[in-house]
C-alpha cells in the first residue's frame, strides 16, 4: 500500500504525486523491494519477517502484482474527488482517507472517514493489478487459504467453506465471490488443494452455520474467535460445495503455477489459464 500525505500542496498536485509514486512502485521487482526493506531493517530478511508476520511464505513471483494508493488529507476539492472516483471505477486502486482533529479538554480526538469503501478499492486492486502479459479473465477465481492453527484446511474440506480474517486485507476480497462462482484453492507454500462452487455470500464467523450449529461451536481452529463483533478483525466465511479436494500432504504444485498473496483474485495472466488447465487434469474436473 502506498500512502501520500497532503501537506501544503494543491489537491490536484497531491493526486498527481500519488500516481507518480505508484508508477515507480509498480516497476519494482522482488530484489529491489527486499533491498529497500533491508535499508530500513538492517540485518533482517524480508522473506523471514513476512513469514513471521503473516504466517505464510512470501511469493517472490507475485510480491508486487497489485497495490493500493491512499491519499491522507483533511479536505479535498470536488474535482480531485471526481478524479479519484473515476480512477477507482476503472481499476486503479486509489482512495482518500479524511481526518479531523478535535480538542476535548486536555485531550485530542482524531476522526477518520474514507471517500470510497476500502473493501471496494481492495477488490479493484486484486482484480486488475497483475503485471506483465494479460489476457481476458477466464472466469475462474483463485483463492489463497492460509492454513495454520488459525484455520485448518481439513475442516474446510469436511464442512465446505473457505475463509479469511484477522484484518480487512485478508477478508475484503472475499466480497468478490457470488453464488455459483468456481474457486481454485491454494495453501501458500504447499500447493493447490481443492476446487469448488460458491453456494452463498461472505458472513462473519459468529453468523456462519454448520448444519444447525454455530461454526465456532463446531470448529477446532481459532478463526479469530476473539473478535466476534469486530467487523475489521473478524474471520469471514464463504460456503463452498467441493468438486474435488486433497489433503495438504497431496497438494499440487508444479513449476510455473500461479500464486498470489490476496485471499481472492481474478487473475488475467496466461499463467493462470495454464494453471487451471493443469489442475482440471489433475483434479479430473471439466
Amino acid at each position: 500500500m502506498l500512502v501520500e500525505l497532503k501537506r501544503d500542496r494543491t489537491p490536484r498536485e497531491v493526486v498527481a504525486q500519488a500516481l507518480d509514486y505508484a508508477s515507480w512502485v509498480g516497476e519494482l521487482d522482488a530484489e529491489h523491494i527486499a533491498a529497500i526493506y533491508g535499508r530500513f531493517k538492517t540485518g533482517q530478511s524480508l522473506a523471514t519477517d513476512f513469514q513471521a508476520r503473516f504466517g505464510q511464505p512470501l511469493d517472490e513471483d507475485t510480491i508486487n502484482e497489485s497495490h493500493q494508493v491512499v491519499i491522507v488529507a483533511a479536505v479535498l476539492d470536488s474535482s480531485s474527488e471526481r478524479i479519484v472516483n473515476y480512477l477507482n471505477g476503472r481499476g486503479v486502486g486509489i482512495n482518500v482517507l479524511f481526518f479531523q482533529v478535535f480538542n476535548h479538554g486536555e485531550q485530542q480526538l482524531l476522526s477518520r472517514a474514507w471517500l470510497i469503501d476500502p473493501g471496494e478499492v481492495q477488490v479493484q486492486a486484486a482484480s486488475s493489478g497483475h503485471r506483465g502479459e494479460k489476457e481476458p479473465w477466464n472466469g475462474e477465481f483463485y483463492v489463497s487459504y492460509g492454513a495454520s492453527e488459525t484455520r485448518l484446511w481439513e475442516e474446510a474440506r469436511q464442512h465446505g467453506f473457505i475463509c479469511g480474517g484477522g484484518g480487512t486485507w485478508y477478508s475484503n476480497s472475499l466480497r468478490m465471490l457470488e453464488e455459483g462462482d468456481r474457486v481454485w484453492v491454494k495453501v501458500p507454500g504447499k500447493g493447490f488443494v481443492g476446487v469448488g462452487r460458491v453456494t452463498g455470500p461472505r458472513v462473519m464467523a459468529k453468523d456462519f452455520q454448520i448444519g444447525d450449529q454455530s461454526a465456532l461451536d463446531v470448529l477446532r481452529g481459532s478463526y479469530h474467535r476473539e473478535f466476534p463483533d469486530d467487523p475489521e478483525q473478524s474471520e469471514y466465511f464463504v460456503p463452498v460445495e467441493w468438486l474435488h479436494t486433497v489433503p495438504e500432504s497431496q497438494a499440487v504444485q508444479e513449476v510455473g503455477m500461479f500464486g498470489n498473496q490476496n485471499t481472492v483474485c481474478k487473475p488475467v495472466t496466461p499463467k493462470w489459464r495454464t494453471t487451471v488447465d493443469q489442475l482440471k487434469a489433475k483434479f479430473r474436473v471439466s
